[in-house]
């Protein structure tokens, strides 16, 4: 490997957020390693460009974004360690080196429309796991090479992969990139407003009042002065959380992309189970080369697998997406929400769902003589709710705690934890567009589930 340039201390990359984003000689290696450039070719947002025409923006742009946002709460920290060096921590260069390494490549083991397959399907382990980032920085890859020869391997991997290794970190090092409110957030949701040209309304200054407590090495929020609760501040942190629900809502459980995802993850489900793809094909694809892989392996499946992956892909290029005939959404079936988990969440659940999507069909087909696909959505229970972590020091209280251990204080925190939990819904969708058709599914689909309460209206 070529000798790093020591003379040049850092290069300023522009970036239509944030502006000016500075990165040392070692963090401009990084970016150039395969694994980093295959990020330009993974959408952040997956399939909402067929909503959201803007959305192309890609998970190389947030990595980058990430890295900024990583420095300002670095130099926040700092600065109020050195306002109140008793109660604080700071971050040193050297621990500010790792995190930001980290935070540049905390994104790389994502895979195209990862979460169709990993929260919305179960087909795959989180992107997040363990397994995921030892393989991706291991001795055989261009970035785990380059940061072993950094000596940056062994502590971004304790950070991005805690328990992948037997030592420890101080909390802040993963919090300040994984907590409810972080880096990856702050800069998700700047740049998820930018480019699907929703407003946002939060406050960037929210990050300077981050601190890193010196007993417990949590990174917190200080909710207290002189003994009185900031209500400004929880304001605040309240409606970042508002934000993030916001945007879930709209963009990232927005029916339509619900629908486009279920074409392409049905498609990667359905060569993955017929041995026409493996899970390490899919960790160096893009969003463009995915769909390319799964046309050209289409013929090692068997004919009607192989004829159904070719048709699922190209009503996805073509934006035909399937209909909905049925929406079990949670709050009028928390009790049938464990039932159809069980039945068609993770990967060993695809025979069945496949099963009952083909029975569901047949029916239609003997009840209409049409000739339909039917699609089964089920994401994972909690989809990707996270409790409140994000510690504060409440005024009177000793010590940094999460702030959900202070919900019954602030009630909007208890109803936004309700609402994310509704946001969760079960789909039958169908390829058709034909009224009597989707009708006639409905009913069959009350037979088939007739535990569960469908809320969606055709007339």
């Amino acid at each position: 490997m070529g000798k790093l340039n020591e003379t040049k201390r850092y290069s300023v990359i522009r970036d239509a957020v944030h502006g000016d984003v500075y990165l040392s000689h070692e963090e401009l290696a990084i970016l150039d390693t395969l694994e980093m450039q295959r990020l330009r070719g993974v959408k952040q947002l997956g399939t909402a460009y067929l909503i959201f025409p803007g959305a192309t923006h890609s998970r190389f742009e947030h990595s980058i974004g990430t890295l900024f946002v990583t420095q300002q709460l670095i130099d926040a920290i700092n600065l109020n360690f050195e306002l109140d060096p008793r109660r604080n921590l700071g971050i040193g260069e050297g621990e500010a080196r790792v995190i930001r390494a980290a935070a540049l490549i905390h994104d790389v083991t994502h895979i195209p429309y990862g979460h169709n397959f990993e929260d919305q399907s179960g087909m795959l382990p989180r992107h997040d796991s363990p397994e995921r980032f030892v393989a991706m920085l291991s001795e055989e890859t261009e970035l785990g090479a380059l940061l072993r020869n950094l000596d940056l391997a062994e502590d971004v991997l304790r950070i991005l992969a805690p328990g992948a290794t037997n030592d420890t970190t101080p909390p802040y090092w993963s919090q300040v990139l994984s907590d409810t409110i972080c880096s990856d957030l702050c800069d998700y949701l700047a740049r998820d407003a930018y480019y699907t040209g929703l407003n946002l309304s939060v406050d960037p200054r929210l990050v300077n009042y981050f601190k890193v407590d010196r007993e417990s090495g949590n990174l917190y929020i200080d909710l207290a002065k002189r003994n009185l609760l900031r209500e400004d501040i929880l304001s605040e942190i309240v409606r970042t959380l508002e934000a993030r629900y916001y945007f879930s809502e709209r963009v990232y459980y927005h029916h339509a992309k619900v629908a486009a995802g279920t074409l392409i993850a049905h498609a990667v489900e359905i060569a993955l189970v017929g041995g026409a793809v493996t899970d390490l094909d899919l960790f160096t694809q893009t969003d463009d080369s995915l769909v390319t892989l799964l046309r050209n392996r289409a013929g090692r499946l068997d004919a009607e697998d192989s004829r159904r992956v070719l048709s699922l892909l190209n009503r996805f290029q073509r934006r035909k997406l399937p209909k909905r005939a049925c929406v079990y959404p949670r709050y009028e079936n928390a009790e049938a929400q464990e039932q159809f988990v069980g039945r068609f969440f993770a990967r060993g659940q695809f025979a069945e769902r496949s099963k009952t999507e083909f029975r569901l069909a047949d029916l239609l087909r003997f009840a209409t003589g049409s000739e339909v696909d039917v699609l089964l959505t089920c994401p994972a229970a909690r989809m990707q709710l996270k409790e409140v972590e994000t510690h504060v020091r409440w005024p009177g209280e000793g010590g940094v705690r999460p702030l959900a251990e202070f919900a019954d204080r602030v009630p909007r925190l208890a109803d936004l934890g309700r609402s994310y939990r509704d946001l969760w819904k079960f789909y039958v969708f169908a390829d058709s567009d034909d009224p009597a058709v989707l009708l006639r599914l409905q009913e069959l689909a009350a037979d088939e589930f007739d535990s569960a309460e469908n809320q969606y209206s055709l007339q």
